[in-house]
């Protein structure tokens, strides 16, 4: 890994809550075998033609992201609403691989993701038939190309969704906003929709068995969600930001962070006193 790249602090072994049930096992094994057959039928959707996948209803997708969310165990509360065409940066803070989907149950959106997701068995070659728009983290000479194709794909209308952290963490602690992607949607002139992603069990303000942090697997993080009970996501869609408001990417990368970590959950890394989605 590039020593430009951010780094989170979140290792499973320091930061993150493993459920500890007699039942877990059986329970995730159902929940698992649900979420596989609603990402078969995924697969096929996006292996279909292109003239079919096109007109597939942005609800249909919607709703098929949250059915994947809830099948892995975890209820989905959406509040607000993105746009529902043209050119849009949906940005969050990241966590879990189920920010993924979540994201896309706000808006289906082309994602960044890192370029070695395009040379993985499987899922390859679906996420880059799905539109992913990849980027090579390892070389920052290649940045630039990425942010002419990210603002390419909004001056065309349409969404993408990025996690300006660089870098997974626990939902107790917070990186900042790296900028370069918010360079485009100044170039794209569209505006950033800021999202916020919380992870809750029960009582606790802030649950990390979602996780997906350090050396952590994704099948040990994947198990973990399916193995737990009671775990809610909770989706703030914060009030569109728009980029002509801000001189250059410095000040709407700020703009964007203090609308998604707007909100003190009384955890030690970035702490507020605003109201959430306050700017």
């Amino acid at each position: 890994m590039s020593g430009w790249l951010p780094v989170a602090p979140c290792t499973p072994a320091l930061c993150v809550e493993a459920p500890r049930d007699a039942a877990a096992a059986p329970r995730a094994v159902l929940r698992l075998t649900a979420v596989a057959a609603l990402l078969l039928a995924g697969f096929a959707a996006v292996l279909a033609p292109s003239g079919l996948r096109r007109r597939l209803p942005a609800a249909l997708v919607r709703g098929w992201c949250r059915w994947v969310v809830r099948a892995a165990g975890v209820k989905v509360r959406v509040t607000g609403a993105a746009a529902p065409e043209g050119g849009l940066l949906l940005v969050a803070h990241h966590v879990s691989w189920l920010d993924i989907p979540l994201l896309a149950a706000v808006r289906p959106a082309r994602m960044l993701a890192k370029t070695e997701i395009r040379h993985w068995p499987v899922a390859g070659g679906p996420a880059a038939r799905a539109g992913v728009l990849f980027i090579d983290r390892d070389r920052l000479r290649a940045l630039p190309d990425t942010v002419r194709a990210i603002a390419g794909a909004l001056r065309a209308g349409a969404a993408v969704a990025a996690f300006p952290e660089g870098s997974t963490w626990c939902g107790r602690s917070r990186g900042s906003f790296t900028r370069a992607v918010f360079q485009a949607a100044l170039d794209a002139g569209v505006p950033v929709q800021p999202v916020r992603i919380s992870y809750r069990a029960g009582t606790r303000a802030v649950s990390t068995t979602p996780a997906f942090v350090g050396p952590d697997t994704l099948l040990a993080s994947v198990w973990r969600v399916a193995s737990a009970r009671g775990l809610t996501a909770e989706v703030e869609v914060c009030p569109a930001v728009p980029s002509g408001r801000h001189r250059d990417r410095r000040g709407l990368a700020a703009a964007a962070e203090r609308a998604v970590h707007g909100r003190d959950d009384g955890h030690p890394g970035k702490a507020h006193s605003k109201s959430m989605c306050a700017l």
